[in-house]
């Protein structure tokens, strides 16, 4: 038996026996119903005139969308106390008045149950989208929609398996279980969308980049994020193409940053002298160059290094740095442009491949 119907009993026999001897159950009933309706009016007057009046005079709205969410499910829980005495007075068979109870306790908890959906509604229409606002990223923009029905579904469930298990006594194990069975089938039907979407949470969480960030994904994708959305993440290359990558890829992949922690980069060209040139004024013609491009960093400064002698030519390598990845290609170009003028003029000569072929006689 549940502890409803004990209570629903008990409260039915004290009552039973404190009005047997007066005759009067059903006046004595009548009136705790009819008080009952009126301590129900009392304090939804009170709620009108007193605590609305009040929250109307502060900043905030949300204080008097809960008040008014809360205010008819206290009124609806007064009447229905009042009808759950008075049947108790009343004495009516023992059956009946549980049925009768178990009834009034769903009615009463589906009100409730309401006025939670009711109250989780007015959380994510007030107060979570100021929230989220102050983010850079929209991606929380696009699941607050999702978290509320999955939030409401999660109310509703919960609420009614405890009306069906806490009041009427039915195990809800079995349709729990039956419910996870058939959600394994939808998990398998749509394992993408859903590796999609759980690869959009690991990116909101991780915080890898955001958006205008220059990325570099690992099959060599190089673009600037546009939006991180549920589904896949949009940036834009080079070419001002917009690629649209799902979540799942990038969550799966190598991913370079290029403008975290900080935004400045390294350039480095490598070029190729004739063997026989002057080194040190290979190495002074390439300092020039990069002193001279005005996107160039002072700090750190320009450096050349003498990497290699090669099959070819003696390897140098000019190390530059920008103050932002997009200048990379602007720098590379302007700094050829120059070597090419700086070493006609200096007499620093370019290889190119050639090969001896020996003839044997």
């Amino acid at each position: 038996m549940q502890i409803n119907n004990i209570i629903s009993l008990y409260v039915q026999q004290f009552a039973g026996s404190l009005f047997e001897s007066t005759g009067s159950k059903l006046a004595v009933a009548a009136l705790i119903i009819i008080s009952s309706i009126i301590l129900a009016f009392g304090v939804d007057l009170v709620f009108k005139k007193v605590l609305l009046h009040y929250t109307a005079k502060t900043r905030i709205k949300i204080d008097d969308l809960v008040l008014e969410a809360v205010k008819r499910p206290i009124y609806y829980t007064l009447i229905f106390f009042g009808i759950f005495l008075a049947l108790s007075v009343v004495g009516i068979g023992e059956y009946f008045f549980i049925a009768t109870n178990n009834l009034l306790l769903t009615l009463l908890a589906l009100v409730w149950l309401f006025a939670l959906v009711n109250i989780n509604k007015i959380l994510f229409d007030n107060v979570f989208p100021g929230l989220v606002q102050k983010t850079e990223t929209k991606m929380d923009d696009e699941l607050l929609p999702l978290l509320k029905g999955l939030s409401d579904i999660i109310i509703v469930l919960v609420g009614l398996g405890m009306i069906i298990e806490g009041v009427w006594g039915i195990n809800v194990g079995p349709l729990f279980a039956s419910a996870g069975i058939v959600g394994i089938a939808i998990a398998f039907a749509a394992k993408d969308a859903i590796s999609q979407f759980f690869g959009g949470l690991s990116i909101y969480y991780d915080k890898p980049f955001k958006n205008g960030d220059r990325i570099e994904i690992g099959d060599g994708q190089i673009g600037l994020v546009q939006e991180v959305g549920i589904r896949s993440t949009r940036i834009l290359d080079f070419y001002n193409n917009m690629i649209i990558i799902p979540n799942s890829i990038i969550a799966n992949n190598k991913i370079i940053n290029y403008t975290s922690p900080q935004p400045q980069m390294m350039v480095k060209i490598t070029i190729g002298v004739e063997y026989g040139s002057d080194v040190s004024k290979v190495k002074e013609v390439l300092l020039k160059i990069g002193n001279d491009i005005d996107l160039v960093l002072d700090d750190p400064s320009p450096s050349v290094r003498f990497d290699n002698h090669g099959d070819f030519s003696l390897d140098f390598a000019l190390i530059l740095w920008v103050k932002y990845p997009s200048e990379k290609f602007s720098v590379i170009n302007e700094v050829n442009t120059m070597i090419d003028i700086e070493f006609k003029k200096a007499g620093i000569g370019i290889p190119f491949p050639t090969y001896t072929l020996l003839k044997p006689e």
